[in-house]
């Protein structure tokens, strides 16, 4: 399986990629982890988005907040999809965020999960390298098979 890189703009995203890490690891993915901000340290991201398939990467995933501009920023120098993660904070509580990482334009895109959603990127990262793996694609169908099984559960033991 293809590694995914995880890329934080700032370790202040980091309980939002928590999420994301242990989705993964439940998945038992390979990933690899930075803080890479867009602004602060604008070539190490680049260089990173531009060796990623080199290094073995499948898919990449971007979680910055407030002007959140990462996932466009690694996305510009990859042709390797690109999830933005848009993360809670400032002034807007995310909305920044939000509208910063989905608003690409043509030609740069960029997937874009809820704000603070580390859990459905990590999903959708898998999703993506499921395409050419089995294995992991049967893992997903069990996953959702559980989730399906659980929301049955609650609904049995439902006391209104």
């Amino acid at each position: 399986m293809k590694k995914i890189g995880i890329i934080m703009g700032s370790d202040s995203d980091l309980p939002t990629v928590k999420k994301a890490t242990e989705m993964l690891d439940l998945f038992g993915a390979p990933y690899e982890a930075h803080i890479y901000s867009a602004h602060r340290t604008p070539e190490k991201a680049a260089e990173f988005a531009k060796n990623a398939r080199e290094n073995g990467f499948g898919v990449i995933i971007a979680a910055a907040g407030m002007a959140a501009h990462l996932a466009g920023a690694i996305a510009a120098n990859t042709t390797l999809p690109v999830i933005g993660i848009p993360c809670a904070g400032g002034a807007f509580n995310g909305l920044d965020a939000l509208l910063s990482t989905v608003q690409m334009p043509t030609g740069i895109p960029v997937a874009t999960v809820a704000v603070g959603g580390g859990a459905n990127a990590a999903l959708l990262a898998l999703q993506i390298l499921a395409v050419e793996d089995a294995e992991l694609a049967a893992k997903l169908c069990e996953k959702r098979k559980n989730d399906a099984g659980a929301v049955l559960k609650k609904d049995a033991a439902l006391e209104i």
